[in-house]
């Protein structure tokens, strides 16, 4: 079966379009777009007219080039940004009057599921304990699995965009993700999750992605090579450093940081470092795979 499937995030917009056969999928196309939907965000006014305009005027290009592949059917979800958004539901019904691409607003939990299903199907080793991290626009997700099996889901407020946003410098940007990941401890030590000793932490998302091309120096961005390359801590904190005394226009200029990203890299590297601080992990593993290709080769319906 032809399939489309659509992660329709806070920043980035993401289609892929595959066959499918008994839950394998073989890639024919993916396209991705910074949209940046969460952009001039609101609690009082939700998405803002602007990020509508992008968001819509991406999800019409989509369209067409579903129809161009004769498409037999479309996954598509819409996570944080819409899901959070007093007019999220208002932008949906536009969406699907314009485009024909009906957006289902997922949750947190579900999202977190599709993520880690989406990653094990690119791991080179299926770890037997894992912590999935997908640090996206407006939320972040992590996932605790045994043997492949969620054991523990939390989607969390934190993201690249509200942070870049919300926060005018670094120090309250640390002190916002120091006072959420305390509440995920504490949650986490409640369900019984203390520690995760023997654990591999696979991190996907853009921030990840964009941490693995910078470390390779990566003029060309190549999934193969980024997708379960593996990163260290102290690595991570040198491309924060080189990165910091830099303005974000000064930052396009580093190979591997893609236009789009220049300011949001730093909340997405703080985020990172934050919970391998919290949480012992001297290493993490990059997945170029993640809510997309889950949500293609999942049939769980998304409710």
């Amino acid at each position: 079966m032809k399939c489309a499937a659509i992660d329709f995030g806070t920043n980035t917009a993401r289609l892929l379009i595959g066959e499918r056969i008994n839950r394998k999928l073989s890639t024919l196309r993916v396209e991705r777009e910074i949209v940046r939907l969460g952009g001039g965000f609101s609690d009082d006014m939700g998405l803002s007219e602007e990020a509508q305009k992008r968001g819509l005027n991406c999800l019409k290009k989509f369209a067409g080039i579903i129809r161009e592949y004769g498409v037999e059917q479309i996954r598509a979800s819409a996570t944080s940004a819409v899901r959070d958004a007093v007019n999220g539901a208002t932008f949906v019904e536009h969406v699907f009057r314009e485009t024909g691409i009906r957006l289902n607003v997922i949750g947190g939990d579900l999202e977190g599921r599709l993520t880690l299903e989406g990653v094990i199907s690119g791991l080179d080793v299926i770890h037997e304990k894992m912590v999935v991290l997908d640090v996206g626009g407006g939320s972040t997700e992590l996932t605790v699995a045994e043997n492949g099996i969620p054991q523990f889901v939390r989607s969390i407020p934190l993201g690249v965009v509200r942070l870049t946003e919300g926060f005018t410098t670094f120090q309250s940007m640390n002190q916002r993700i120091v006072t959420v990941l305390n509440q995920l401890e504490t949650e986490m030590s409640a369900a019984g999750i203390c520690g995760q000793p023997g654990s591999e932490l696979v991190a996907t998302a853009g921030t990840a992605t964009t941490l693995a091309a910078i470390q390779m120096e990566m003029t060309d961005y190549d999934y193969r090579r980024v997708n379960n390359f593996l990163i260290s801590r102290a690595e991570i904190e040198a491309i924060y450093q080189r990165l910091l005394p830099l303005s974000p226009s000064e930052r396009i200029s580093i190979p591997g940081l893609e236009k789009g990203r220049e300011d949001l890299i730093m909340a997405g590297i703080l985020i990172t470092g934050h919970v391998m601080d919290r949480f012992g992990f001297g290493r993490l593993k990059v997945s170029d795979y993640g809510l997309l290709e889950g949500l293609a080769i999942s049939d769980v319906e998304l409710v």
